[in-house]
């Protein structure tokens, strides 16, 4: 735990979106996909990729989108980065995991599939996925478990829809011989819009703390660190990752510290760039300096004089610079996922230079939130791992328990 606090040397695991293009409109998606990106990384660039990815001894690379599979070159990139020792786990909706595809992954080395299902009954999975998904997702995992597949992963996102459905989605991923995984739901994408909706209440997140500490074959992941303050911390890891021991590279090639800090003043860099995916870490802007995993769900944000850049891929600190901008961790933080997107609105047909920005009521007072929090920080001439008194201690989740 010492060794993640300090940060690595390089990523153990490397969440990578590889389209944005999407069948389903999942009203909680991370990325709000849809519409393929225009200027998505080729194969070449995949393979590239793959190759910087090998070179820096990377364990595995977690591919998602989108709907991975709408790729054409899902399964070459699968085969290269297999072939590169490099262990590929991918989600996917099940739409496109017929038989056939379910053999071919079988045959893989080093690969590893979790389906995504939302409710352990249609009308609760399709509330949130679309008519039809839950079916299709059933039908994956079918397919999975007849070729042979072996212990591929159900992975849910705990709403206050599904939390009475817990047993069920246990014994659905038993009889199937999969692993149960589940995590948060988080304000990103079109998660902000359906927050209010899906968000487990206080209640809820108890009855999800307890059950999780009664079956830790359960996996979890950093998703629920934060209701380690409850009591006894949940198995898993209990401390926020992002610029630690993950990092996430976007459809364009864009690298951040978090997966759920998407926007473009956290922007690390860009594997098109000269120096590729490590050439990101030492001129990186966004970095996250994460609480002790004794508080969990509580950031300390280091704080500099000038702007510095996440993702420094160095053995005697983390990927955080030693100047690193203070801002909030990823438990807290509420990003707005339309800005990555630099020249494209995927809502309308032709590229745009201006993004679309959440004008809702809650959009609006996040930002000024947001804004004032910043304005305060530059103000300020904190020392590097110094705690803020401008800083809030609980996380927003926190905030729930």
């Amino acid at each position: 735990m010492e060794h993640f606090k300090e940060g690595l040397a390089a990523p153990i695991c490397l969440t990578w979106e590889l389209t944005y293009a999407c069948n389903l409109a999942c009203v909680h998606c991370l990325s709000s996909s849809g519409r393929r990106h225009p200027r998505e990384l080729t194969t070449e660039e995949c393979f590239r990729v793959v190759d910087e990815l090998a070179r820096m001894q990377v364990f595995y690379v977690n591919i998602g989108g989108g709907e991975p599979m709408l790729r054409r070159d899902f399964f070459h990139v699968l085969a290269y980065a297999e072939s590169h020792d490099v262990g590929v786990k991918f989600s996917t909706n099940g739409t496109f995991l017929d038989a056939a595809a379910a053999h071919r992954l079988a045959d893989m080395d080093y690969v590893d599939v979790q389906v995504s299902i939302d409710g352990a009954t249609a009308d609760v999975n399709d509330l949130v996925r679309g008519e039809g998904s839950h079916e299709a997702a059933l039908a994956a995992m079918r397919h999975l478990s007849e070729a042979d597949f072996g212990p591929f992963k159900v992975s849910i996102v705990a709403t206050r829809h599904n939390i009475d459905q817990l047993d069920d989605f246990k014994a659905l991923s038993d009889d199937l011989g999969a692993q149960l995984r589940i995590t948060r739901l988080r304000p990103s994408g079109r998660g902000v819009d359906s927050w209010e909706d899906l968000h487990p209440t206080q209640a809820q997140q108890r009855r999800l703390y307890h059950w999780l500490l009664e079956r830790p074959d359960v996996l979890t992941g950093d998703s629920f660190f934060h209701l380690s303050a409850l009591g006894e911390p949940l198995p898993g890891l209990n401390l926020c990752g992002a610029g630690r021991v993950v990092c996430l590279i976007d459809p364009v090639g864009d690298v951040y510290a978090c997966p759920f800090v998407i926007h473009d003043e956290f922007r690390a860099g860009n594997v098109r760039d000269e120096g590729g995916l490590p050439g990101c870490g030492p001129t990186a802007r966004c970095s996250l300096r994460c609480g002790s995993p004794a508080i969990p769900g509580r950031a300390r944000a280091a704080a500099a004089t000038t702007p510095a850049r996440a993702g420094a891929w160095r053995r005697s600190s983390s990927w955080a610079s030693t100047s690193p901008t203070r801002i909030r961790s990823a438990s807290t933080a509420r990003p707005m996922r339309s800005s990555q997107r630099s020249q494209w609105d995927p809502s309308v047909r032709v590229p745009m230079r201006r993004v679309r920005v959440d004008r809702s009521a809650p959009g609006r007072r996040w930002i000024a939130r947001v804004r004032a929090r910043l304005c305060r920080w530059r103000s300020r001439d904190v020392g590097p791992g110094e705690p803020s008194t401008n800083s809030r201690p609980a996380s927003r989740n926190n905030r729930h328990v």
